[in-house]
């Protein structure tokens, strides 16, 4: 673990400093046992490249994203305005983060609360730093030649228009990219939107995830690539439903790049 950096804001700011982004890491990223792999991940990439970032660390707490859609409003507004009080404090001005519901909150719904920042997912990071050659790839990695299908996140395509960039990520891995039926804007849900990750499912015929993950398996990609901590592991889940894990894996576009770097 003594591998990689990670500063908070509060150090930065004691030695009189300020990087150059906010990492936000979401509670997925620090407490889902799968998903810290994906912040251990990005954290890497950035720590290789050089990128000047800092976390909130103990002074980040969810976003409210779950208790808005789950219809309680005051705890949103809470959470909210919390978070921007202390990024305000700091003078965030670009904010990172690899979850797609953070994402869309704090830079759609944060503003109207007093929290402006430019806010950027991190595969739009990911295809900035690999179009500016700060991140190199090997080629030849264990991608190579493979065929891979990426899921879209309804909070990344369709609430924010971002089709391109995780696609350009995942192109810059020398694989196939193998598109399912339903992909960009007819993109089907993973099942855990609208706060649906924290309770089981209605009654039904089959489960979204489920659904999700049969359209893509019949791509015939080796591997599925995700952006958000919600449909890794609705993704997850579906692929252990067909019994399939051991040929087919799901990855964070993060964990693809970190593996190709070799770090």
């Amino acid at each position: 673990m003594s591998t990689y950096k990670v500063p908070t804001m509060a150090e930065m700011a004691a030695s009189g400093q300020s990087p150059e982004v906010l990492f936000w890491v979401g509670c997925a990223g620090s407490f889902d046992e799968r998903y810290k792999a994906v912040t251990q991940a990005f954290v890497k990439i950035l720590n290789k490249v050089g990128v000047s970032f800092a976390v909130l660390g103990p002074e980040e707490t969810c976003t409210g994203d779950p208790a808005r859609r789950a219809g309680n409003e005051f705890l949103f507004q809470m959470q909210a305005v919390a978070n921007i009080q202390v990024m305000n404090a700091y003078e965030v001005k670009k904010v990172v983060t690899a979850c797609p519901h953070c994402f869309n909150t704090i830079k759609n719904e944060y503003p109207a609360l007093g929290g402006d920042y430019e806010v950027i997912h991190h595969s739009q990071f990911l295809q900035q730093l690999i179009n500016e050659g700060k991140v190199r790839l090997q080629g030849g990695g264990e991608f190579k030649g493979k065929k891979i299908t990426f899921h879209d996140s309804c909070y990344l395509g369709r609430a924010n228009d971002v089709y391109e960039a995780p696609r350009e990520v995942i192109k810059a891995l020398d694989v196939e990219l193998v598109e399912m039926k339903r992909c960009r804007t007819k993109g089907l849900c993973c099942g855990a939107g609208g706060a649906q990750m924290f309770k089981e499912p209605e009654p039904g015929n089959k489960d979204v995830n489920v659904e999700r993950t049969e359209e893509a398996l019949a791509t015939g990609a080796q591997a599925i690539a995700v952006g958000c901590p919600f449909c890794l592991t609705m993704m997850t889940d579906g692929v252990k439903n067909k019994n399939r894990e051991a040929e087919v894996k799901v990855f964070d576009l993060a964990e693809m790049i970190a593996k190709e770097m070799g770090i």
